[in-house]
């Protein structure tokens, strides 16, 4: 049996208004349905029927780690800044890093992850080969300082992580451990109810070679993201492999044309007459060299109708980055007209693999006010090296089975890593193999951001009443409004519907507040209860309850003596 929870004790502020500070669907409405409250920027308190939600989400996230074998323990979330020191990161995360001292001048950052610390835990006590794989998780509260707080719970300051780390001793044993979360990790967003994709993304500051993340197609996410409609694919836009197909503008032979005034690619393509896709865009930047080594100035060309991944070029090149204005006059590279033909010495042409086969480029002709078209790579110049510098888009061909892709955005609710020896290199974290040798642990982390989840949920379940929960994370599955002014015959009948849904295991809700029917229906349309109960006078005299399904809007009359069965029926619940 469970509870029936009385909406006239529950703290439950609802708002009529949207909040002046909300931007996207999620923190309106999260906000207006007494859910969550702001604290500060980027960090909020979760009210009552909020904190219902996280426990659902939560409840979903252990059940599915649990299954998979991994084991939850709770580590804290101050951590000392001596063992970032080790991993390397104490000075590679950024501000992003809250950083505090204690009385004792001892260093400390509030935890944006734990890496370091299960790390430092297990090197001590995972002794042997017999105790792998092992996979330990938590859920818990993590701080990040972003520098612009913004969507709510979407990218906040303070917020609640699920953050799982595997120890194995062979990449075989790591694969099949990713393999089985990144199942779980699938489960886990369908039980939510959630519309996602797993994509091809970037390690970022965790770390390894192999990621992917799961993320939740909304139109409020920061991601941009390229899917294939035939076999599946997707990517991140910043991850995913360009293949594109340039068109050539055909000429006899190299020729300079004056262009006086034009310094984009959307002016000279405009000036020739050709789509931006028959030019070639160059960009300049700076490989930074390492102690006694010289910086290496680089000239980039890309499709010109595609943009620049300084991802990309950061991974092919390392310390890399664009140059400023005056970097590249000092250099020779006149700014709206650089090209490869004729490059001033010591600057490296590196060239994007889509233009590898196009014949002719239209491009810059380093001199100011002018462009070549008809430029030969092989002949009018030679190209260093030949890599993916352009950032995909809609459009672009699959790399898994060349079918055009689809552009839409996502919020990134959890992503998987292949962390190798990343961390049990640096941090001297080791196991005894068969042969009594020491290895450094082969690792992976896995993390879902459980209030993430919860604003990605809104985000894909709302209408222009408020919020439409899947039954599996609602607050409560059903609501029993009774249109009574309390102590009545009515009041008393819902009191009573109410409990027997609570026998019968359904989690209810009954709003017995002494407020106007009009109201009621609003904040149930509000909150989203998927299921609401009314119970009227006229209703009952006739021996019948209203039945309103919140996702679909449909409303039925129902006898009161069939209502337990027919709302299971509904299958819903």
């Amino acid at each position: 049996m469970t509870r029936v929870i009385s909406l006239n004790k529950l703290y439950m502020p609802t708002l009529k208004e949207d909040p002046v500070d909300a931007d996207i669907a999620s923190h309106r409405l999260l906000v207006r349905a007494g859910m969550i409250r702001k604290t500060a920027s980027g960090v909020y308190t979760f009210l009552p029927l909020g904190q219902m939600v996280l426990r659902k989400i939560e409840q979903i996230i252990r059940e599915e780690m649990d299954a998979t074998g991994a084991q939850e323990i709770l580590m804290p979330a101050i951590q000392p800044e001596e063992l970032w020191m080790e991993s390397g990161r104490w000075n590679d995360y950024g501000p992003e890093l809250m950083r505090l001292r204690d009385r004792h001048d001892h260093g400390f950052c509030l935890g944006p992850t734990h890496e370091e610390l299960i790390t430092a835990l297990v090197r001590n006590e995972l002794r042997s080969y017999k105790q792998l794989p092992t996979t330990l998780y938590q859920i818990q509260t993590k701080y990040r300082d972003e520098i612009r707080p913004r969507f709510g719970l979407l990218r906040s300051r303070e917020f609640i992580m699920k953050d799982a780390y595997s120890f194995n001793e062979s990449q075989e044993s790591l694969q099949e451990t990713y393999d089985r979360m990144g199942e779980a990790y699938g489960r886990i967003c369908e039980r939510c109810g959630l519309d996602y994709r797993p994509v091809e993304a970037d390690s970022g500051q965790i770390g390894g070679k192999v990621t992917t993340e799961y993320m939740a197609l909304a139109e409020a996410g920061e991601a941009e993201l390229v899917t294939c409609p035939k076999c599946g694919y997707a990517a991140d836009t910043e991850a995913g492999a360009c293949i594109c197909t340039p068109t050539v503008h055909e000429v006899d032979g190299l020729t300079k044309l004056e262009t006086p005034g034009i310094a984009t690619i959307a002016e000279l393509a405009a000036f020739l007459n050709i789509p931006e896709s028959s030019t070639v865009k160059a960009l300049c930047g700076i490989v930074e060299g390492g102690e006694g080594e010289p910086d290496q100035a680089v000239a980039l060309f890309i499709p010109g109708d595609h943009e620049l991944n300084e991802l990309k070029a950061s991974k092919a090149f390392g310390n890399f980055r664009l140059m400023t204005d005056d970097e590249m006059e000092a250099v020779g590279l006149p700014k709206g007209s650089i090209g490869p033909v004729g490059l001033p010495a010591g600057v490296k042409c590196v060239c994007d693999a889509n233009l590898k086969d196009v014949a002719q480029w239209a491009v810059g002709a380093n001199d100011h006010g002018y462009h070549y078209v008809g430029a030969k790579p092989g002949v009018d110049f030679q190209v260093d090296e030949w890599v993916d510098l352009s950032t995909v888009k809609a459009g672009d061909a699959c790399p898994e089975c060349g079918t055009v892709m689809d552009s839409c955005r996502g919020i990134e609710v959890s992503q998987i890593f292949q962390l190798g020896t990343k961390y049990s290199e640096t941090m001297g974290a080791t196991y005894l193999d068969a042969n009594g040798k020491e290895q450094h642990f082969i690792m992976g982390c896995y993390g879902v951001g459980v209030t993430r989840t919860l604003a990605a949920v809104v985000e894909q379940h709302n209408d222009e009443g408020g919020i439409i929960w899947p039954v599996s994370v609602a607050p409560a599955n059903v609501v029993v409004i009774p249109l009574g002014k309390g102590g009545d015959e009515v009041s008393e009948a819902a009191a009573r519907i109410a409990a027997g849904f609570a026998e019968r295991g359904v989690e209810v809700a009954l709003d017995d507040r002494k407020e106007r029917p009009g109201v009621k229906f609003a904040d149930a349309d509000l909150v989203g209860w998927p299921v609401q109960v009314i119970v009227g006078k006229r209703g009952l005299d006739a021996g019948n309850l209203e039945v309103k399904v919140r996702a679909t809007g449909e409303r039925v009359d129902v006898p009161v003596d069939a209502i337990y069965d027919y709302v299971a029926g509904l299958d819903l619940l």
